[in-house]
């Protein structure tokens, strides 16, 4: 054989070898890419996305979307070439798979926290709108959640409504471990609780609840601090609204949705709309009191509302640096830190007067 040939052939066979490693060596790395964007005005599975019952809403027009974005899952194996052209891929990004899925975290696990996050975004969303609105709501003490293996097992559940623990009125979370740290390890506590079932019941049907029980719990030993007595539950705030809001939305995760489905609510409260017919994207976290929070993914949040056909994005200010290092064309960055700057700025795109729109390109 032509030494050229076989040097040739050796080469080709080379390639061929590195090809196929690259094929089949799995490497630690995760993909991100654009996900879908939903109309938080409109519907999602043939259902509207956001429904009010028990108060008076408005017609609605244009867009305000929440955006999302697509990870592989924490059983997925990337190879060196998938790697790769993520790598080189505009709208994706690839990174080390422990940014995903830390402390070999599962699937299930990611999905389950993620849906956690999910539901208390849409939680903090109506409290804040309707703070926003001047519109009252309320708030009570509940068991949030219930160690297993713990003396509260089987006799509170998380939802339960805590009026008192031995008698005494539970005003806020932390009134609930002060009660029951003034037992000693071994002794009875007495939790007085409306039942999580009741609760709903009552608040659905806009109405105080009728049942309440007195459950004793035998405290045990703190781990770590024998003299302290504890139940085995996490006391938090659950708030009550004088009407229903549901948002119905399936397949998404984590708390990025918030400010979105605050600014949706607010829209279908309030008469005329607050868009003018114009195509509104955003993402950013919401707490209680209207403050929006940084979101991972900003890139690709971008791209996909873009492409979907968004003419502004929401973004937070948190992001903004992030954001601004590539802006899809015919994009604009507007930059907001509360839930009142998104309104403003909705104002102001409403009337066309974008001149003096707070910019992410202008830091």
């Amino acid at each position: 054989m032509p030494r050229r040939t076989a040097t040739m052939l050796a080469a080709s066979l080379i390639a061929v070898a590195l090809l196929c490693a690259g094929i089949l060596i799995p490497v630690k790395y995760a993909e991100m890419s654009p996900g879908p964007t939903v109309n938080t005005l409109g519907e999602a599975g043939g259902e509207p996305v956001l429904r009010i019952s028990g108060r008076k809403t408005y017609p609605t027009s244009g867009n305000l979307n929440m955006t999302t974005v697509r990870v592989t899952g924490a059983d997925y194996r990337m190879n060196l070439v998938e790697a790769m052209y993520g790598w080189l891929a505009h709208d994706n990004v690839v990174v080390p798979h422990d940014t995903l899925y830390p402390d070999g975290q599962t699937e299930e696990q990611s999905t389950q926290e993620n849906a956690e996050e999910f539901s208390q975004s849409q939680e903090s969303a109506k409290v804040a709108a309707l703070k926003e609105l001047k519109i009252p709501v309320g708030s009570r003490v509940v068991v949030a959640t219930v160690v297993k293996g713990t003396p509260a097992e089987g006799k509170l559940h998380a939802g339960d409504v805590i009026k008192a623990v031995d008698g005494q009125p539970v005003e806020e979370p932390a009134d609930v471990a002060k009660l029951v740290t003034k037992n000693k390890p071994g002794e009875d506590t007495v939790f007085t609780v409306v039942p999580a079932k009741e609760a709903a019941e009552a608040e659905k049907a806009g109405r105080e609840p009728v049942t309440t029980e007195r459950i004793t719990i035998t405290t045990a030993k703190a781990e770590g601090k024998p003299d302290r007595a504890v139940v085995g539950i996490q006391a938090g705030t659950d708030h009550t609204f004088p009407f229903t809001i549901d948002i119905n939305l399936a397949d998404v995760g984590g708390p990025s949705a918030g400010l979105m489905f605050a600014l949706g609510i607010v829209d279908k409260l309030t008469p005329g709309d607050m868009t003018g017919g114009k195509f509104v994207a955003g993402t950013g976290t919401i707490d209680d009191d209207g403050r929006v929070g940084p979101i991972g993914g900003i890139a690709m949040k971008l791209v996909g509302a873009r492409s979907a056909g968004a003419e502004y994005f929401l973004t937070p200010a948190d992001n903004c640096a992030a954001a601004a290092a590539d802006i899809p064309d015919g994009l604009t960055l507007v930059k907001v830190d509360t839930m009142a700057d998104a309104t403003k700025s909705l104002a102001k795109i409403k009337s066309g007067d974008t001149a003096g729109l707070p910019s992410c390109a202008k830091g």
